[in-house]
């Protein structure tokens, strides 16, 4: 959670950090960007979707790095259909990816892995989030509710 004073003003303008290269599959481009995550390093982390796969960008790069999918659109380990969002659990060192086109959440290893865990099935999703306590909050857009699920749930809690 980050700490916003009451009284902050934003740039009226923007900066471009990620992409801004014209649609396409480049290291240097994204194609309907969707759900981002920012860490402390300031390192962001895009649901590409067009493009089925998620790209992490450096503070400064002018690349990014595709660390999820990227193979094309496929239902395989190591592919993705349609990201909407993704998140950094820092504490097992994955992200977690809306796998929408593939109606699932999965759990992808951050750092040179190719092999994905499903974490909630049969779910149409379209942003997550996570508490401190670990709780995975999914936004599903065709039940049009937010589930909870805690470790080791498959269900979730409305």
């Amino acid at each position: 959670s980050r700490d916003i004073p009451l009284n902050a003003k934003w740039s009226p303008t923007g900066v471009t950090v990620a992409g801004g290269n014209g649609g396409g599959d480049g290291t240097n481009q994204l194609h309907d960007p969707q759900g981002l995550f920012a860490d402390d390093d300031e390192t962001i982390y895009i649901a590409d979707r067009d493009n089925h796969r998620i790209v992490e960008w450096k503070s400064g790069a002018t690349t990014g790095t595709v660390i999820a999918g990227g193979y094309g659109r496929g239902t395989g380990d190591n592919l993705l259909d349609s990201p909407l969002d993704v998140i950094v659990d820092t504490k097992t060192d994955t992200i977690i990816i809306a796998d929408s086109g593939n109606k699932r959440v999965i759990r992808w290893p951050r750092r040179g892995g190719k092999r994905q865990e499903t974490l909630v099935s049969d779910v149409y999703s379209g942003g997550l989030t996570m508490d401190e306590q670990g709780s995975l909050y999914v936004a599903d857009y065709t039940t049009h509710e937010v589930r909870r699920y805690e470790k080791g749930d498959t269900q979730g809690k409305v």
